[in-house]
């Protein structure tokens, strides 16, 4: 059996622990080439800071073998050591240890220190890192940020006369794992809870843009725009489209109304002077917010489409008639799929050109 074998087990471990609520860490303790014991991260459901993954198999091998000292034996974490859990493994005696993701706060085993290259210490144990590191890397990160959207959803509650997009609706669209952010507070918003983007420097570098959909569409318009070079992109979700929250009621959507919203908006974030870009359906939109924020602008751009087939991608936000009151409200989903690749390029030096910025 060779490592990633051994590392596998440990992932299957994490995955429980991750089921249970507990922070995805799994190990699997290794004797001459055979099974010997398994361990999971459980400091929530025991109580206790000290029941890491690695303990726990530390534990269990222990009493399997029925020695405290674990000579020859080769523990496999998905997770680089924590300095309590290398110290447990020093004391061991164990012959190897092989960990798949570092830890560059809590590491052990060369990220923060590294015990198990520590000359003082009497034992010595070899250390290998980086086995099956990004499956490792992939399970932690996933389980934090479910641990983010979950305080989130309790930070900003649903209003009883609105609907919420499960995320998953969005997982499998392409080229738009941008950093999703939110806000809620605005005195227009009452509550709803508008999804944006705001990719690029934001040091006063890079030309700046705001984008905007029109109805039938949302910021995934623009998804081949959002991260050009030199390019700082904000990309609001009307309320009722996107990721933003979508109220059951067709009243609730009129222009004039998210025009005020985005206003708010814009007060609160303060950008620097900027492109207004947007799409043929936004057209009427555009208008209002330049009329009203003309000062912010220093040119307005028609976003060109690309003719590509739209996809599932503008139905994604809509799971079912419910959530579709904007769609009755200002017009069916759009046709359009957004700038093309060639075009985005194009678009964004545009704008750099508009702000007065070179080529990147």
């Amino acid at each position: 059996m060779d490592d990633a074998h051994w590392m596998a087990l440990a992932l299957a471990e994490a995955r429980l622990a991750a089921e249970a609520g507990e922070v995805p860490v799994g190990a699997v303790l290794v004797r001459n080439g055979q099974f010997v014991a398994s361990g999971r991260n459980t400091p929530v459901a025991q109580h206790d800071p000290s029941a890491h993954a690695e303990i726990n198999a530390l534990r269990a091998g222990a009493a399997a073998l029925g020695n405290y000292r674990l000579d020859g034996c080769e523990l496999f974490v998905t997770l680089e050591p924590c300095a309590m859990c290398a110290g447990a493994m020093l004391h061991a005696r164990l012959a190897r240890v092989v960990f798949g993701a570092a830890d560059p706060k809590t590491g052990a085993a060369g990220s923060v220190l590294d015990l198990f290259a520590e000359p003082r210490l009497n034992h010595r144990t070899q250390v290998q890192g980086g086995v099956l590191a990004a499956e490792c890397s992939a399970l932690l990160q996933g389980f934090f940020q479910q641990r983010r959207d979950a305080a989130r959803e309790q930070a900003q509650p649903l209003r009883d006369d609105a609907l919420r997009t499960p995320p998953e609706r969005f997982d499998a669209l392409a080229g738009y794992a941008f950093e999703p952010r939110y806000v809620h507070d605005l005195p227009s918003l009452q509550g709803w809870r508008m999804h944006y983007l705001d990719e690029g420097p934001q040091d006063g570098s890079a030309a700046a843009c705001l984008c905007l959909h029109g109805p039938g569409e949302w910021g995934y318009f623009f998804r081949r725009l959002v991260g050009a070079p030199g390019l700082r992109t904000l990309v609001p979700d009307l309320i009722g489209f996107g990721k933003s929250d979508k109220p059951k009621r067709e009243a609730a959507h009129r222009i004039e109304w998210h025009c005020q919203v985005l206003g708010e908006w814009l007060d609160r974030l303060q950008p620097p002077p900027m492109v207004l870009v947007h799409s043929a359906a936004a057209t009427g939109l555009a208008a209002r917010l330049h009329a009203e924020k003309g000062g912010l602008f220093a040119a307005v751009l028609l976003a060109p489409e690309g003719g590509e087939p739209v996809g599932d991608a503008w139905r994604a936000p809509f799971p079912d008639r419910g959530y579709q009151a904007a769609l009755r409200a200002l017009g069916p989903i759009a046709s359009s799929s957004g700038p093309n690749a060639q075009q985005a390029a194009l678009l964004a030096q545009a704008v750099r050109n508009a702000m007065g910025y070179s080529t990147p």
